[in-house]
């Protein structure tokens, strides 16, 4: 007789280290993992264990701006675990783990959000904000436009 696993949405931000990922019952944060390696080694072993353990009902992740890097691994990663297993993937910008924080692109170049949209800034002595996972994952807030957004092109 098989035990009927928790039905969650798991949400990842793999922008920066460490890596986050955070699982959601009912719209709840009831486990969160933190992991300093890199995206494309830690995870195909959390989501494994995840996947063990829960019925995965969505796939959520931060879809930049960021690590151009970071962003395309996660994309590739979740958007194959979206087609392999008919779960839906959404995305979120990364905005929404850091308090609207301007985030950091390139040289002195931040990313910002100004009424909605994002754009770069030159900013001068910006102490990173830490992405967070949020206590409770509102859905209207994801978007099924789940693509990346790279902010700025290719250098």
């Amino acid at each position: 007789m098989s035990v009927k696993k928790p039905q969650v949405d798991v949400v990842l931000v793999a922008l920066s280290t460490p890596i986050l990922v955070g699982v959601y019952e009912n719209s709840k944060l009831i486990e969160k993992i933190e992991n300093e390696g890199r995206s494309s080694d830690v995870l195909p072993v959390i989501y494994k264990d995840l996947f063990k353990r829960y019925d995965i009902a969505s796939l959520v992740y931060a879809n930049g701006p960021g690590s151009f890097m970071s962003i395309k691994v996660a994309y590739v990663f979740l958007k194959s675990l979206s087609i392999l297993k008919s779960i839906p993937l959404f995305a979120v910008d990364a905005f929404y783990f850091n308090a609207n924080t301007p985030i950091k692109a390139i040289g002195k170049l931040h990313f910002v959000k100004i009424q909605g949209k994002i754009q770069t800034r030159k900013l001068q002595d910006v102490q990173p904000q830490r992405f967070e996972l949020p206590l409770l994952l509102k859905k209207e807030d994801l978007s099924e436009d789940n693509a990346p957004m790279y902010g700025i092109g290719a250098v």
